[in-house]
């Protein structure tokens, strides 16, 4: 008889909850370890601190922001790096896709082929960047592009499968 066990469906429920507040997590913690990396470990850094916010916000572990940005100050073998990669979406929308990787050839080869399956292709440096302006860790447009109805559809789908990637860490567009 299936579904009679209440542990069995709150263990379930919990699994699946702390499966995606892990994933939330790591993301986040090779987000401040590549910032901190960057700022030397200065914890007064603007960006540093923005993110160190935004992971108390989520209820990310103290112990787990401090190795986090100790990670990043050591340096160590670990060698993430933060990549933004550009496309051009449907009906012309320019796309960002900020990433954090470990191995920039296997990053842009996953999402090479991400895109390619759904009829896009990445763009060379530069080429849809000029629509967005960088204001602190984001990315504000410039000019906004009118979307039809059915590039709304395919434009969703497209983001949905990008930000599934692991290492893609935001994606921000200038559709309005």
């Amino acid at each position: 008889m299936s579904g009679h066990s209440k542990w069995s469906t709150i263990k379930h429920k919990k699994a699946a909850a702390d499966a995606k507040k892990g994933k939330e997590f790591s993301k986040l913690a090779r987000l401040i370890a590549v910032e901190s990396r960057l700022a030397g470990g200065n914890t007064d850094s603007p960006a540093l601190k923005a993110l160190v916010d935004k992971a108390k916000a989520v209820n990310m572990p103290k112990e787990n922001i401090e190795r986090a940005i100790q990670k990043g100050v050591g340096g160590g073998s670990d060698n993430t790096e933060s990549v933004t990669y550009e496309l051009y979406g449907p009906g012309g929308v320019a796309i960002l896709i900020d990433t954090v990787t470990d191995n920039r050839n296997r990053t842009v080869a996953e999402l090479k082929h991400l895109v390619s399956k759904l009829g896009y292709q990445l763009a060379e440096p530069g080429a849809a960047m000029w629509a967005f302006v960088k204001e602190g860790a984001d990315w504000i447009p410039n000019t906004k592009v009118p979307v039809s109805d059915v590039d709304v559809d395919a434009l969703q789908k497209l983001l949905e499968a990008v930000e599934a990637h692991d290492d893609v860490e935001e994606v921000y567009t200038n559709a309005e």
